[in-house]
């Protein structure tokens, strides 16, 4: 009698392996045609390759490299070739294929087609130690650099694995998982950068991937780590392929499923880190690499199978990078090539694949209703009340402590003889810089609250805000652009151009997640998509345009107060005088939208109409927010979802208490930002990145289902 295991699907051996990352079907494996795709994807790389080395800001040009390689001696064309251009060559090759084989074995780990070394956080966590490093005086060699990548990428993608469950809970789940501790970490390399800007000149650019190289050093003593960490992938090949079965089914299949995950997470964080060594945080390559050969699976039945799939990856890695780089230096020049960091071109085009991945997405749900979310949803009267009053109370403490505390102390008597006009000529010059700074701060929360509450009533969605949502980054556009052309252009322009790009992101980001009905998780991933697409532009814009002067759009980028005057923050009392007692006029159609979408269209409410007035109701209140302080991140996450958990579910409950949350933490993290170092200082919105990343992050934990 023949035994056979229930846990393998009956069938011929061709049909056995269904699944994969993306939900494709294996197929018989034809040989021949993956060795024609196999064939042209080297070709493709070589003749980039062959582009790439001769361009240059040098005039050594084809000929001269042509002469050299018959043997003719050219001492200038042979340096060149030496000290510059096989150097370059060989760290995009390196890095192409080590983003593309890591992204593909992390999409097959996960079974997500939306995981990257970006999305994981793997990326942020090696450039903040290799960031850490060089601000703390350490001058390590290249393989000790790259062990320090590898702890800090290792960590990040063991906690964003923790807290979306493996990736498994759904796609919005683990980018919003990722991009939180991405944030922070990017924080934390953004304030080092700030801190110790004379050690890390220069890691600006780096930090968004560049190619430079000083000689092949880094390159070959990285070469045995890609080849370490893609043989033993591929040798771990065949397990991943019985791992997209299912975990239980792999698990009868004799495959030790946590050991192959571990090993899997660990050679892939390694050749991350090997590529973060080389040239820095190049994005979205681990994203875009898979993607490309997962195309071709229709046409090349047997493709997607690991030991087929993971060097075909790593070839179309390799193409992205030198194809990228290779355009760089077409359109802008030998030049452009040097200031302008190839990791931002991979960015802005992996963002575009990340929203186009994310449009292909349905709703997965567990993000959209948090326990915190819908329980405690009939508080009181007069705990509301007393909520409210306690907040009131702190604010005015915060704005109180905002004026006396900072490089120079004051106290309150100071204040009161300020405002009858005799106080004296410092005290006079401290609160008149100072009393402008805590305005913007504390309005600027009230704004990004109230923005914040407005989006995450019209998505359903807890974990959404402004910036999440793209809008924050493309104020931020809008404003870095105005400074860059025009740096003494008034606080009007600056509001107008902050304005102009928050409504363009969010006009982008809804009509893109709109099909047939607007969907909360495809908002929020497309959002994510056009944030980091908006933010590589950012990077763009400021290393293009003055490559060695980043520290003031750092500081803009960072959220900084420093500064501002009355007039440069009465666009934004303007904005919240108009739009706030809008937001409240449609509370209650808030309240209904919080249920579903047919309630409210039962009830009588123009939903799309509703929708649409709204988000760009939001969009200018963050825009006008940016243009007083900055970019903040997270306030709109962190104070309506307190409100919601203090005062229950009611909009018109929760929108005063958010308003003065938000009021409260961005006065007390500006506060901070000039007191606890002075004279130096720390953006308040690298604090509220700091302080609401671990509140994210216990919401996720809350709610892993």
């Amino acid at each position: 009698m023949e035994r056979t295991s229930p846990a393998v699907p009956a069938g011929p051996p061709d049909e056995r392996r269904r699944a994969t990352p993306g939900g494709e079907a294996t197929g018989p494996l034809r040989r021949t045609r993956v060795a024609v795709v196999a064939v042209l994807g080297l070709a493709a790389v070589a003749a980039l390759s062959v582009v790439h080395l001769v361009q240059g800001t040098s005039e050594i040009g084809a000929g001269d490299l042509l002469r050299l390689a018959l043997g003719q001696e050219d001492t200038n064309a042979w340096n060149v070739l030496i000290a510059s251009r096989l150097p370059r060559l060989a760290a995009g090759l390196i890095v192409g294929v080590a983003l593309g084989v890591a992204g593909a074995s992390l999409q097959s780990l996960v079974r997500n087609t939306l995981a990257s070394p970006d999305t994981l956080g793997v990326n942020a966590g090696a450039h903040l130690m290799v960031t850490a490093a060089a601000a703390f005086g350490l001058s390590l060699p290249v393989l000790p650099a790259g062990g320090l990548a590898f702890l800090g990428g290792l960590g990040a993608a063991g906690f964003v694995l923790l807290l979306s469950a493996g990736g498994a809970s759904g796609p919005a789940r683990l980018i919003l998982a990722g991009s939180a501790t991405a944030l922070a970490l990017a924080s934390l390399t953004m304030l080092l950068l700030l801190l110790f800007e004379e050690e890390t000149k220069g890691l600006f650019a780096w930090g968004s991937g560049s190619l430079i190289q000083a000689d092949l050093n880094a390159s070959t003593q990285m070469a045995p780590v890609l080849l370490a960490g893609v043989a033993g992938l591929l040798v771990l090949g065949h397990r991943l392929d019985i791992l997209s079965l299912g975990d239980d089914a792999a698990s009868v299949l004799g495959v030790g499923v946590r050991r192959t995950r571990l090993m899997v997470t660990v050679l892939a964080v390694l050749l991350t880190a090997a590529a973060v060594t080389v040239a820095g945080p190049i994005g979205f390559v681990g994203l875009c690499a898979p993607a490309i050969v997962r195309l071709a699976a229709p046409l090349v039945p047997g493709i997607l199978r690991h030991r087929v799939l993971l060097p075909l990856a790593g070839v179309a890695g390799a193409l992205i990078v030198i194809g990228a780089d290779v355009t760089l230096r077409t359109f802008m020049g030998g030049q452009g090539g040097v200031d302008i960091p190839t990791g931002v071109i991979t960015s802005m085009v992996g963002a575009a694949v990340l929203v186009g991945l994310a449009r292909r997405h349905r709703d997965s749900g567990p993000t959209r209703q948090p326990p915190a979310a819908r329980t405690k949803a009939g508080r009181s009267r007069v705990r509301f009340w007393v909520v409210l009053g306690t907040g009131l109370a702190a604010a005015v403490g915060a704005i109180v402590a905002g004026a006396l505390l900072g490089d120079t102390l004051l106290l309150t008597g100071d204040i009161g003889n300020w405002l009858a006009g005799v106080a004296g000529p410092k005290t006079s010059f401290v609160l008149d810089t100072r009393l402008p700074r805590v305005a913007a701060a504390v309005l600027a929360g009230v704004a990004l609250a109230i923005a914040g509450v407005t989006v995450q009533g019209v998505c359903r969605n807890p974990l959404a805000e402004p910036g999440i949502l793209g809008i924050t980054a493309g104020a931020g556009v809008g404003a870095v652009t105005l400074l860059t052309l025009a740096p003494l252009a008034g606080i009007w322009l600056m509001s107008a151009a902050a304005g102009a790009g928050a409504v363009v992101a969010f006009a982008l980001v809804y009509a893109l997640a709109w099909r047939t009905g607007l969907n909360s998780d495809r908002l929020v991933l497309i959002g994510v998509g056009v944030s980091a697409g908006f933010a590589a532009l950012t990077t763009f814009i400021i290393v293009a345009t003055d490559p060695w002067n980043t520290s003031k759009a750092l500081i803009w980028l960072s959220g900084s107060t420093y500064g501002r005057t009355f007039p440069q923050v009465l666009p934004l009392v303007i904005a919240l005088v108009v739009l706030t007692p809008l937001v409240c006029v449609v509370r209650r159609d808030l309240d209904l939208m919080a249920l579903d979408d047919d309630t409210p269209r039962v009830l009588g409410v123009r939903l799309e109409r509703t929708r649409l007035i709204a988000l760009a109701g939001s969009a200018i209140l963050t825009s006008t927010a940016v243009s007083a302080v900055g970019v903040v991140g997270f306030v709109g996450l962190v104070a309506p979802h307190a409100a919601r958990a203090l005062v229950g579910g009611r909009h018109a409950r929760v929108i005063p208490v958010a308003a003065v949350l938000g009021a409260l933490l961005v006065s007390l993290a500006d506060t901070i930002g000039r007191f606890v170092i002075a004279p130096a200082q720390i953006p308040a919105g690298l604090l509220t990145a700091l302080i609401g990343t671990p509140y994210f992050v216990w919401l996720l934990w809350r709610s892993r289902a």
